[in-house]
């Protein structure tokens, strides 16, 4: 295959590369481009884990344990790279309603400190991995990366700070800067507080499902290896710095149909379904036209929703040792803050 952007000979800093989708992004990397060099910076908090590194090849991976928030740690973690992709963020809106300053700290002053040191070194490019959260309600069509940013919660304000204050850089300083929003992803390795992962590994142990309300909000759905495949398309095109793509795979469904599918998939029974007091300031729906990305890079989603959630659900079903010491600790404690004294608006009779 050919590699027009140097991306087999190239030097990357993957910050949050021990989250979700940045060990994602590095397991499909490192699989397309052995002889990639990736460094990783990430602080481990809870939803940083070494073990999402395992099976990486370890002469392709350097491991900083930092934050990005600390310039020491950045400058130390980027000496050398000449591309940088942003995963670094606290990312999830409950956490954000809970404790917003540390959403500000990390997702606003943390791209910040990144773009300071990427403009001292003069990398060859930077995305700024953002989400369609940033566009805030979209209830008729879809947003396109020209619609207003109207951010609803804590998080999605963040996100946008960060987003643009790395747009800036660009405009101002000439750091060559691509920013991404991407609509919800799921897979494997996430953290078991979002919603697919939180479901699966419930419905495994034949707990309760707790939907938000009517369960009638609606997302867009990505696997995360089509993202993964996304992002690698954004570094080998050139000539799109200062540019903002939409990234989604354009399976539209309401929680209601996720979870469905997922307590079939597992042979579990409706009544697990628990309808719970809503999250404050919930948004009904996102929707993103992605005919950008898809015209530019050439990039279009290769899994449909139905294949994607069947093999996220066989792999936490085959990786429990992955997921159960993680339900222990400070997730239970979060878990019961956030569902155990919520009021229950109704459960599903079978």
């Amino acid at each position: 295959m050919a590699d027009p952007g140097g991306l087999a000979a190239s030097r990357v800093l993957v910050t949050g590369g021990a989250g979700f989708i940045g060990s994602n992004f590095l397991h499909h990397f490192l699989a397309r481009f052995p002889q990639a060099h990736v460094v990783v910076l990430d602080a481990l908090t809870y939803a940083g884990r070494r073990e999402n590194l395992e099976g990486l090849p370890a002469r392709s991976l350097t491991f900083h344990h930092g934050d990005i928030r600390d310039p020491e740690a950045v400058r130390k973690a980027m000496a050398g790279c000449d591309l940088v992709l942003n995963f670094a963020a606290e990312s999830h809106v409950d956490r954000s309603i809970e404790k917003p300053g540390e959403f500000i700290l990390t997702d606003v002053y943390g791209v910040f400190v990144l773009c300071e040191e990427a403009r001292r070194q003069n990398v060859r490019r930077f995305i700024q991995v953002s989400t369609d959260e940033v566009y805030g309600e979209v209830l008729e069509g879809s947003a396109t990366e020209a619609w207003p940013l109207v951010p609803r919660s804590p998080y999605a304000a963040s996100k946008a700070g960060g987003e643009r204050l790395a747009f800036a850089y660009w405009a101002t300083y000439g750091l060559p800067v691509v920013v991404t929003r991407c609509s919800n992803n799921y897979g494997p390795r996430q953290y078991p507080e979002k919603l697919i992962s939180l479901f699966v590994t419930n419905a495994i142990d034949d707990q309760p499902l707790p939907v938000y309300g009517t369960g009638l909000n609606r997302r867009d759905w990505i696997q995360v290896e089509d993202h993964c495949a996304a992002l690698v398309a954004l570094l080998e095109h050139p000539g799109i710095e200062g540019e903002t793509f939409n990234i989604g795979a354009g399976h539209e469904l309401d929680v209601l149909t996720i979870t469905s599918t997922i307590l079939e998939l597992l042979g579990k029974p409706r009544t697990l379904v628990r309808h719970v007091e809503d999250r404050l300031g919930h948004d009904r729906r996102y929707a993103l036209d992605c005919s950008k990305v898809r015209q530019l890079a050439g990039w279009e989603p290769r899994i449909a929703f139905a294949d994607g959630i069947r093999r996220t659900v066989e792999w936490y079903r085959t990786n429990e040792a992955w997921w159960r010491p993680i339900k222990q600790g400070e997730f239970r404690q979060y878990y019961e803050r956030m569902y155990g004294q919520r009021k229950v608006l109704k459960e599903v009779r079978a």
